[in-house]
């Protein structure tokens, strides 16, 4: 019998992207933010995190694997566990990100750990983002993936909350989000994201075993960024760093807050369940 492949192989492979940034993603991303509308020209800038609407790569669907995702093997390596999530991220800006500029992302697979922990056995996969303009780089970003295994039974169901709730005006330092999956499809197209737990929920439900649909963990950081953006609107912010603690779904409201540290040196944020549960931190500055 033949042996699969060796994953640490996959450490050191890459891929570029180019794309150029255009005034129509950014007006789109805006409103599914629900941010008051205005017209986006060119030369007008990104606010962090909106570079992840951009160098999103377009796989054919005959190159997709059956969760959505781009099929194992190609530049992610194959690692033979169902789930996938994002987990952790860093993003360092040295200059922000134009309307109209062209844009080449070049992506790099650093690490690839396998892990015990007490749901069982995972792997952390740790990749690397560089996105440049003219040979210059503006944005540095390090995404870690965690791989696991899907649940022996599948949690139950929960009633999701209902279609359309319109979303709070961004005022002040928290503010509860209503992630319906309105929100979540829309953010899943401007991504350009396939993974089907965040839209179809019969595979979020009974293929992979969660109660509902999954929010994105970069849409949660972006709406925790937003916060931070809406409180300290003359910030020039150049750094982000999240962690997530636990998966937050559409069955329920969540509360994105921002404080600022005692050193007054930065912002903490944090998203919180309805239940207290602490679901991602991170800090702005």
């Amino acid at each position: 019998m033949s042996k699969g492949p060796n994953v640490m192989d996959w450490i050191g492979r890459s891929e570029t992207v180019r794309d150029t940034v255009t005034a129509a993603t950014a007006e789109a991303l805006a409103a599914t933010l629900n941010h008051e509308p205005r017209e986006w020209v060119g030369g007008d800038t990104l606010p962090l995190l909106w570079h992840w609407t951009i160098c999103t790569g377009a796989k054919r669907q005959s190159d997709l694997g059956p969760d959505g995702h781009a099929a194992k093997g190609g530049f992610l390596p194959p690692i033979d566990k169902p789930r996938r999530m994002w987990v952790r991220g860093t993003v360092k800006q040295t200059a922000p990100l134009r309307v109209g500029e062209a844009v080449k992302k070049v992506s790099t697979v650093k690490t690839i750990e396998p892990k015990e922990g007490a749901s069982g056995a995972f792997v952390l996969v740790t990749v690397e983002h560089v996105f440049t303009v003219s040979g210059d780089v503006r944005l540095t970003e390090t995404q870690t993936l965690a791989y696991r295994d899907a649940p022996a039974e599948p949690t139950p169901e929960i009633e999701p909350l209902a279609d359309g709730i319109p979303q709070p005006d961004w005022a002040g330092a928290s503010r509860i989000i209503t992630p319906d999956p309105v929100l979540l499809f829309r953010y899943s197209a401007l991504t350009f994201n396939g993974h089907r737990i965040h839209y179809d929920r019969t595979h979020a439900t009974q293929t992979e075993g969660y109660p509902g649909l999954v929010v994105h963990g970069p849409l949660i950081a972006t709406l925790l960024a937003e916060t931070a953006r809406a409180a300290e609107p003359d910030a020039m912010f150049t750094h982000f760093k999240f962690r997530a603690v636990a998966p937050i779904f559409d069955t329920r409201e969540f509360r994105a807050s921002m404080v600022v540290e005692a050193d007054e040196t930065g912002y903490r944020l944090e998203a919180t369940c309805a239940d207290g549960v602490t679901a991602m931190v991170g800090a702005i500055g």
